[in-house]
């Protein structure tokens, strides 16, 4: 009996050991992981790390991390700027926000428009709606008045009475009348960044508006991959439409149709 004691003993001994060793590799990992983003961050999209605040933008220089309600503010002031006279509301407080990410959320990276903010959202349960005669749905009529109600003169379309049945690649959210279309034409340098300005303002009001997915400008972001930020959009490199060049796209959570667990 002492010796089958002895055994168990060991075992365990060897099992903890066997973790803090784990432990000690992951922590490892995860400096070097962390030191080398830091010297890469000026390479690589906006990411929004697992833990810690909802958001973050990149200045350039650092990231700097937001809660969620400081994104909100801090991405519909950089719209209310931009708009100048013609904004529909007044700019939020933001007085708590860093001014280097104000700057980078009204001008834009310096030398190209791009992503500079990114939130983490894994998306949430939601009841599955049916298209309206509009040809959207509840939560899209919802984030159609949000955009209107913070951005002046949009173009919004992706959507027609009745709804969608061909003109949409295969199961496009369009056909649920889920989605909606932002329009920024011509495509230029001033249209990007009037672009970013609505990316970023949805990205940091995706849980508002139970947003699923958002593309533009060759990158989408989506409640699959919460944490990874901004990620390359493949797409016909000749195709300005599909490479979402002259739009935003964003659409909503979609929810469990009756009969799908059938």
């Amino acid at each position: 009996m002492a010796h089958r004691s002895t055994g168990v003993v060991h075992r365990r001994w060897h099992g903890l050991v066997l973790s803090v060793a784990i432990l000690a590799v992951l922590a490892v990992l995860g400096a070097l992981t962390a030191r080398w983003v830091a010297q890469h961050q000026d390479r690589i999209f906006p990411i929004s790390t697992p833990w810690g605040p909802d958001c973050s933008v990149w200045t350039g220089d650092e990231q700097v991390r937001l809660e969620r309600d400081q994104a909100k503010r801090a991405s519909t002031a950089a719209a209310v700027i931009s708009q100048g006279d013609s904004a529909p509301i007044e700019q939020p407080n933001v007085d708590d926000i860093p001014d280097e990410v104000m700057d980078i959320l009204v001008e834009g990276p310096e030398e190209d428009a791009g992503p500079s903010m990114s939130c983490r959202y894994t998306g949430e349960e939601v009841e599955f709606e049916e298209e309206e005669p509009s040809g959207l749905t509840p939560r899209a009529t919802d984030l159609k008045a949000g955009i209107e109600n913070d951005f002046a003169d949009t173009s919004i379309g992706g959507y027609v009475p009745g709804g969608y049945d061909t003109g949409h690649g295969e199961d496009s959210a369009h056909y649920e009348g889920r989605a909606l279309d932002v329009f920024y034409r011509p495509v230029n340098e001033d249209n990007r960044r009037e672009g970013w300005l609505l990316a970023h303002w949805l990205i940091a009001h995706a849980p508002d508006y139970q947003i699923d997915v958002i593309i533009f400008d060759d990158k989408i972001w989506s409640t699959r991959y919460p944490s990874m930020g901004w990620r390359h959009y493949e797409a016909d490199p000749d195709n300005e439409i599909l490479r979402h060049l002259d739009h935003v796209h964003v659409d909503v959570l979609r929810g469990p149709e009756p009969g799908d667990d059938a």
